[in-house]
């Protein structure tokens, strides 16, 4: 259970953009915990690109404690890479030289991953486990609730742009649960300007917020929670 609740929400956003600042006030807005993802070798305003005319560029590391204070850090990566095409040692390098740069700029422990592009395979797991990983996000989607047993390889409920995200909120909602449940919604920030829907996250946090019957936390606060109490779930 969640702090004595069966059912629980939470987010995963991507880069470490600067549109993240505009989520973040969206998710304080209604109470909602959200879990973001960072490149720490490449989180430089210089770093960026266009996408649909929209101009995305991460943000410098000045001022990212105080802007993300109350949710969670996780890594994606020190440069963002295709994993999977690198050998052991320099996966390796890419995982803990982040998680150890966000560890010492955030002063907090980091505990979750998220795949760049989504993208891994048995030698980037099984490093992710070296390092110390509790769990990390893909970019599958279950279109459910259940927490699955190996969060080395996690999927979401769905993204944010599902075409189905309102009808899953309203399950998830309307759901009477005897057993743990997480509506999880990934995504990246920027999308919300390319796709001009910034209504779309609003209209979401809006419908869930202030429920007594769910919990809303960061990633590592439910999928560890978790896993405390199911010992099924693998994590190493």
């Amino acid at each position: 259970m969640f702090q004595g609740k069966m059912k629980a929400v939470t987010f995963s956003y991507d880069d470490g953009v600067e549109q993240d600042r505009r989520l973040v006030e969206i998710f304080n807005k209604y109470g909602m915990k959200c879990t973001f993802n960072l490149n720490s070798g490449i989180q430089t305003g210089t770093n960026g690109w266009i996408n649909a005319g929209v101009n995305i560029k991460r943000m410098n590391i000045k001022g990212l404690k105080e802007l993300y204070a109350g949710h969670e850090i996780a890594s994606h990566s020190l440069t963002h890479p295709h994993l999977e095409e690198f050998d052991e040692e320099t996966i390796y390098n890419e995982i803990m030289e982040d998680k150890l740069n966000l560890e010492r700029i955030f002063e907090k422990e980091v505990v979750g991953f998220a795949y760049p592009y989504g993208s891994y395979n048995t030698n980037v797991c099984s490093v992710l486990r070296e390092c110390g990983m509790g769990y990390a996000r893909t970019v599958h989607s279950t279109f459910g609730f259940e927490i699955p047993n190996d969060l080395i390889t996690l999927p979401a409920t769905c993204h944010h742009n599902h075409l189905d995200l309102m009808k899953l909120a309203k399950e998830f909602v309307e759901l009477k649960a005897d057993k743990p449940q997480v509506f999880y919604i990934w995504g990246h920030s920027y999308e919300f300007d390319v796709d001009n829907n910034w209504h779309v996250i609003e209209e979401l946090c809006e419908y869930l917020s202030g429920r007594d019957d769910i919990f809303y936390g960061t990633n590592a606060e439910v999928l560890l929670n978790k896993y405390k109490v199911n010992k099924n779930i693998t994590t190493k």
